[in-house]
């Protein structure tokens, strides 16, 4: 069950969550993600938002499902073109169907003990050699931030040893600050990987 507190925060704050400028280092990312695709690509936004980076993957060519646990988020996707449908990471159920699976800043808000589970799921809903990125903040334990948002937060080395016991294969990583909604600054990294 996705947290009601962080669905309502962010549903409280759809357009000021469009305002949030993507640091540099995503915006590389996301481009790197789309370079990484094969043209005409079918990809997974996993924690799609209001679908920012699903129209964005389209404009590149990608073939986009988003999927988003918060209905305000997955009504503006859907006004702005995007096959967006509500749902949680319980619901990634495919069996190599995507060439790329986008996990930008939304596994984080899954319970610790829910991770390696979710990790497995993507991992079987690729396509063999399929990419996989993934966003995540540094850190340690489960908070609640500012605006009641729930976060699960992971070392760098904690986040390479599960996604290696799902049967992924690391390309590289980038780390970075950023300022998000609740207007704090933090560590973050971004992961590149392939099934």
């Amino acid at each position: 069950m996705p947290d009601q507190k962080t669905i309502e925060a962010y549903t409280n704050r759809v357009a000021d969550y469009l305002k949030i400028p993507l640091p540099p280092e995503q915006l590389e990312a996301r481009q790197a993600f789309v370079d990484a695709v094969n043209t005409g690509g079918y990809v997974l936004d996993l924690g799609s938002g209001p679908g920012s980076d699903s129209a964005f993957l389209m404009r590149q060519g990608l073939k986009v499902r988003a999927l988003d646990a918060t209905p305000a988020f997955v009504e503006h996707a859907r006004n702005n073109g995007v096959d967006a449908h509500l749902g949680t990471f319980d619901d990634v159920t495919e069996i190599s169907e995507f060439d790329g699976v986008y996990a930008s800043f939304s596994l984080l808000h899954a319970p610790r003990a829910d991770f390696p589970r979710h990790l497995s799921a993507i991992h079987k809903a690729l396509k063999p050699g399929g990419q996989f990125f993934l966003g995540m903040k540094l850190g340690t334990g489960e908070h609640r931030d500012d605006l009641d948002r729930y976060y699960s937060y992971y070392s760098e080395d904690e986040i390479s040893q599960a996604l290696s016991k799902a049967g992924f294969t690391i390309d590289r990583t980038e780390k970075g600050v950023g300022k998000g909604l609740a207007g704090s600054y933090d560590g973050f990294i971004l992961v590149f990987a392939h099934a």
